[in-house]
């Protein structure tokens, strides 16, 4: 297969607004050793994408200044040492950057086979949630079946891949999201409380729904102003597992009701952590969430797409939060 050497991608012009995002054209990558050449048919938008154009979450050293965190498309060309996936194969795959572009060059120990009764667009919004939300809310929150859990952000790609995957897992659900409308979004996707934050107190909501226990995980992106109200609405033995910060990065912590409920605050990032740790969280997915996604109980949620050479009407969109679900660029 004859491969171009050039192909359009999109770069961060200078730190700034969705303006700076702009499309030029690069050097098709070259598959390093363990690694493999992807024609991009669909590429997610994170908030992560949005926090690297201001200038707030540079990529890891090593890694594309190209955006983009997740892509799906098909297998061109292998790197030394590779034999799977093969040319041809149609993946999805979790990048440290260069998803906003044509080709991408990923590791091979992160391509997952895309389910097949999901298209590119579909499978382009897989990753990055799903790692994510698989690592975080069963791996180190522990979140078991017949427990319950407060998702916030219950509309957002994570939140919605954290509300399906709870409750196809047999948890007890409550979401907090921006509106009355968006509450009852979250409940469609199997929430038995969404909790509108703008007008209603989710640590009330959770006491009186729980007859005063609390729930046992918190899955949180807000972080700093939502800290104390979070270790309320814990119960004993609860577990908060941060994974973001829109909400600041600094709070008083209350360390008596810490050690009286026996509490844990956990918190990860993934971007930077080894591709050998990143390919344990993908054998997970694989094993665990893929086969809910086959059996058609859990899937993303695609909210809007927008051609690659829009990619700043995308993150317009994505800061906006007027969106429920995932925004995906297609190549």
């Amino acid at each position: 297969m004859s491969l171009p050497s050039t192909m359009t991608a999109i770069e961060i012009a200078a730190p700034g607004g969705p303006e700076q995002l702009r499309a030029v054209q690069r050097p098709l990558p070259t598959p390093a050793e363990g690694e493999v050449l992807i024609r991009v048919a669909a590429a997610g938008v994170n908030r992560p994408d949005v926090m690297q154009r201001q200038g707030k979450y540079p990529p890891p050293p090593g890694a594309s200044d190209i955006p983009g965190l997740e892509i799906a498309g098909e297998v061109v060309a292998l790197g030394p040492g590779v034999s799977e996936p093969k040319p041809g194969e149609r993946v999805t795959t979790l990048l440290s950057g260069g998803g906003y572009a044509a080709y991408a060059a990923a590791p091979a120990a992160l391509c997952l086979p895309i389910p097949g009764n999901l298209s590119m667009i579909e499978a382009a919004a897989l990753p990055e949630t799903f790692f994510t939300v698989w690592d975080n809310l069963f791996t180190r929150g522990g979140l078991a079946e017949g427990e319950s859990v407060l998702i916030h952000g219950g509309t957002s790609g994570i939140g919605t891949t954290a509300v399906q995957l709870a409750a196809a897992r047999g948890a007890r659900v409550f979401a907090t999201a921006g509106s009355a409308e968006k509450a009852r979004s979250c409940e469609r996707l199997g929430a038995v409380r969404g909790i509108d934050y703008k007008t209603e107190d989710f640590v009330e909501v959770v006491r009186q729904s729980t007859h005063g226990k609390g729930v046992d995980v918190i899955l949180d992106m807000i972080g700093g102003s939502y800290l104390a109200r979070n270790l309320e609405a814990l119960a004993v033995e609860g577990r908060l597992v941060l994974i973001s910060t829109l909400g600041g990065t600094r709070a008083e912590l209350n360390l008596v009701l810490l050690m009286q409920k026996r509490l844990r605050i956990l918190g990860s990032t993934l971007r930077a952590r080894s591709i050998a740790q990143k390919a344990q969280v993908a054998a997970a997915v694989r094993a665990h969430a893929w086969p809910l996604i086959a059996a058609g109980r859990v899937r993303p949620l695609v909210h809007a797409t927008f051609p690659l050479s829009q990619a700043s009407e995308a993150h317009r969109l994505m800061e906006s939060s007027q969106h429920i679900g995932k925004i995906v660029l297609t190549v």
